[in-house]
């Protein structure tokens, strides 16, 4: 379970330092049936490994600033497979013209699988979590 989360971590990490490379070496390799997943929040489902770090390359491409902090991290394996789930707490960089920051919550899940190279992300599902008036307005 440690090594799904410390991996997990790594995810973010990437993400955050706009390390593509990274990025590659914690997604699966698509292996018959089992291809690469994901679902960032608002877009269509992409399927297949280079569909998913194309993506992630777009993000990483537009995005100047982004940090997360996970909260509520579940983790549970079941044999070859692990699920963790968690709240993502983003700040990123505004998209207006003024200088500041944004804020967002997302539910993620992750699925990892074990190869022979240990532990790889297999299906990322992003879910934006929307806040009322009154939550916005105390952040």
């Amino acid at each position: 379970m440690k090594d799904v989360e410390e991996l997990n971590q790594e995810f973010y990490d990437a993400i955050e330092s706009a390390d593509l490379d990274r990025m590659s070496e914690i997604w699966a390799e698509d292996a018959g049936d089992r291809v690469a997943m994901c679902v960032h929040p608002g877009w269509p489902m992409l399927s297949g490994r280079s569909e998913v770090l194309r993506s992630w390359a777009l993000i990483m491409a537009n995005t100047p600033y982004i940090q997360f902090v996970l909260t509520d991290v579940r983790t549970m394996v079941l044999g070859d497979v692990a699920v963790l789930t968690c709240a993502e707490n983003i700040l990123t960089a505004a998209d207006t013209d003024e200088a500041g920051f944004a804020a967002g919550r997302v539910v993620a899940t992750s699925t990892y699988v074990r190869t022979p190279d240990g532990w790889r992300l297999w299906l990322y599902h992003g879910s934006p979590v929307l806040q009322s008036e009154d939550e916005e307005e105390e952040e």
